[in-house]
C-alpha cells in the first residue's frame, strides 16, 4: 500500500496536534487554562473564528497578522503546527500503523517539552511522567527494546541525574540541575533503554557547548550561574542518542 494516504494522514494530525500544542506552550506557563476559553488576538482580543484557527493554512493567508488589527500573530503556533506535522507525516510515511502513531506521539511531547524548557526553563510532570509511561508500554510496538532494559532505563536515567542535583544542591548550596531533567531522562530511558542513556547524554552535552560557543560568539556574556535548558539538548539528542545505540551496541 502506498504511504501516501499514511504521510498526509499523520501530517494533518500532527497540524492539528501541534495548533493545541503551541496553545498549551503559550498559556500553561502563564497560569491560563488551556482547555477554556475560545482563542484570541492578542492584540485586540478578538474571539477568532474557525476559518482563522484552521492550522498553517490561516497563518498563511493571513500573512500571520489579525485580519481586523493586524497585529502580529504569536510564531510559536506555526511553527509547531509546521514541526508537529513534519513528524506526524515522515512518522507515518516510514512506518504505517501503530509503530509509526507512537514514534509521532513520542516527537510531539519531545517538541514540545523541548520548546517550554527553552523558553520557561520548565519540565512540566504533566508531560515528562505520561512520556515515561508510554515508554513502558505503548513503545514495547514501537521498538524492540525488552521491558527489562526499559525499566532499568528509567531507573538509572532518573536515579543518575537525581543524585547529581541532590549532589549539587549540598555542595554549593543551590539549585543545579531540576528535577524535570532527570525525569526527563528517565522518561528517555523507558523509550529506548539503559543502553541509550550515555549517547544521549554524550550528544546533548556537545549541543549544549556548540549553543553556548555561539551565543558567546555573539557577545553575550554567560557565566557559572547562568542557565542552561538541559532538558532542551535532552529532547535534541534523544532520537540521534538511540540511532547510535542501535549502531554500535544492538547491531540493528
Amino acid at each position: 500500500m502506498s504511504a501516501a494516504p499514511f504521510a498526509i494522514a499523520g501530517a494533518v494530525l500532527g497540524a492539528i496536534f501541534g495548533s493545541f500544542l503551541a496553545t498549551l506552550i503559550l498559556r500553561w506557563p502563564a497560569g491560563r487554562s488551556v482547555l477554556r476559553g475560545r482563542s484570541q488576538c492578542d492584540g485586540c482580543g478578538r474571539s477568532l473564528s474557525p476559518l482563522e484557527l484552521v492550522p498553517v493554512v490561516s497563518a498563511i493567508l493571513l500573512r500571520g497578522t489579525c485580519r481586523i488589527c493586524a497585529a502580529p500573530i504569536d510564531p510559536t503556533h506555526v511553527r509547531m503546527e509546521i514541526g508537529c506535522a513534519a513528524i506526524g507525516g515522515l512518522s507515518l510515511a516510514l512506518l504505517p500503523g501503530v509503530e509509526g502513531a507512537g514514534w509521532a506521539i513520542f516527537g510531539w511531547i519531545i517538541l514540545t517539552l523541548a520548546v517550554l524548557d527553552w523558553r520557561h526553563m520548565w519540565l512540566p510532570d504533566a508531560l515528562t511522567l505520561p512520556l515515561a509511561f508510554l515508554g513502558l508500554t505503548l513503545a514495547l510496538w514501537v521498538n524492540d527494546v525488552s521491558p527489562i532494559d526499559r525499566a532499568i532505563g528509567a531507573l538509572v536515567g532518573y536515579g543518575g541525574l537525581l543524585i547529581l542535583s541532590v549532589g549539587y544542591r549540598v555542595l554549593r548550596g543551590r539549585e543545579g540541575l531540576g528535577l524535570g531533567d532527570a525525569k526527563l531522562l528517565g522518561a528517555l530511558g523507558a523509550w529506548f533503554g539503559w543502553q541509550a542513556l550515555p549517547f544521549v547524554l554524550l550528544i546533548a552535552s556537545l549541543a549544549a557547548i556548540i549553543v553556548v560557543a555561539i551565543r558567546t560568539g555573539r557577545g553575550e556574556t554567560l557565566s557559572r550561574s547562568s542557565a542552561i535548558p538541559l532538558g532542551t539538548f535532552l529532547c535534541i539528542a534523544a532520537l540521534p542518542g538511540w540511532i547510535v545505540t542501535r549502531l554500535l551496541i544492538l547491531g540493528a
